[in-house]
């Protein structure tokens, strides 16, 4: 045995043993991704355009909602293709929907337009309409214009209910990664600012805390500083493209992890991955949202890496994740009446 592989093995050791395989065949990384924020993105773009998704069932429309400076933000509206949830008379009944926020640390993940597979697949399965927010990345828009993107769609997206076919008491948010952060602060701001209803809080692998990395001895130690995956490091990386340059501490709209006060807030769903950096956060906010007299589920994925799903979409443990995250959106937009 190598002496790279003897480093390695407390990592494969913790791996599921389904995931092994695809593990030990992920490449180290060549380059750190926000070294160079375009490049990165074009590749995404690349790979995207290569892989068209799966609309089968599903129509979906492009809007520009108006920002309060006169700009626009472009966000896409999936739909069933049934007719239900239309808005138009006659047209059937309205259905819920999911705002769904893209992750990819704040800076990268926006989908092709009509290409969101997350939002397919829920429109399709829930079903729901699932509106997706093209807001704005950084590092050329730092902290707050996404999160205030984001705020805006639900806005938006409330204000339109009748239009849209949308039932205004059925609105949940949804994200991955930095998508379910931006659920999570977007959230706490529906709250505050006495916004439009939210029904629910999806928030899967979530990245709610710039101080994730800051410090040493996280409990997912040995994984979290592979190259092969997301590292302490690289979510430190994406927090300091993300907050204002020369921002000491963030405040609770940029990481939900650092509001004081959670009472009050929709019930949540928080997943988390055994191997991820972030699962500590996670689970913690969790605790505090339950401590705060929110109703929580919590779910961790034993053996799994921030990310996994992607590498191994066919694989049980992803299948069980995904199903998971789904049943827990249908049973907050569809109860069951008593």
């Amino acid at each position: 045995m190598s002496a790279q592989s003897e480093l390695q093995l407390p990592t494969a050791m913790r791996v599921h043993p389904e995931l092994v395989p695809v593990f030990e065949a992920l490449a180290q990384r060549s380059s750190d991704p926000y070294e160079d924020i375009g490049a990165t993105r074009a590749r995404l773009h690349k790979l995207l355009a290569s892989l068209p998704a799966d609309r089968t069932g599903v129509r979906s429309e492009r809007f520009e909602v108006p920002r309060a400076d006169g700009s626009a933000l472009m966000v896409e509206v999936y739909r069933p293709e049934d007719g239900a949830g239309t808005g138009s008379e006659g047209a059937g009944r309205a259905l819920p929907a999911v705002l769904h926020f893209h992750g990819g640390g704040f800076a990268v993940g926006r989908s092709l337009p009509g290409q969101d597979r997350t939002a397919l697949a829920l429109c399709r399965e829930l079903p729901a309409i699932v509106v997706t927010v093209e807001y704005r990345l950084a590092p050329e828009h730092r902290y707050p214009a996404g999160v205030e993107d984001c705020y805006r769609a639900l806005e938006w997206t409330a204000e339109r209910a009748a239009e849209l076919g949308i039932d205004p008491a059925r609105i949940a948010l949804a994200g991955k990664s930095a998508g379910g952060g931006l659920s999570a602060a977007v959230t706490l701001m529906a709250r505050d600012r006495g916004g439009p209803a939210v029904l629910h809080q999806s928030l899967c692998i979530p990245d709610l805390d710039d101080r994730v990395g800051a410090e040493e001895g996280a409990a997912a130690a040995d994984v979290a500083e592979d190259a092969r995956v997301t590292t302490r490091r690289s979510v430190q990386r994406a927090w300091r493209h993300y907050l204002p340059e020369g921002t000491g501490a963030a405040d609770a709209y940029a990481a939900a992890a650092r509001a004081t006060d959670l009472s009050g807030l929709p019930p949540a769903s928080v997943l988390v991955c055994d191997l991820d950096p972030m699962r500590d956060a996670g689970l913690a906010y969790a605790r505090r949202l339950m401590d705060a007299g929110v109703p929580v589920t919590v779910r961790n994925v034993p053996g799994a890496w921030h990310g996994f799903e992607l590498f191994a979409p066919d694989s049980r443990v992803a299948r069980e994740m995904a199903a998971y995250w789904t049943g827990q959106l249908r049973a907050a937009l569809y109860p069951v009446v008593a």
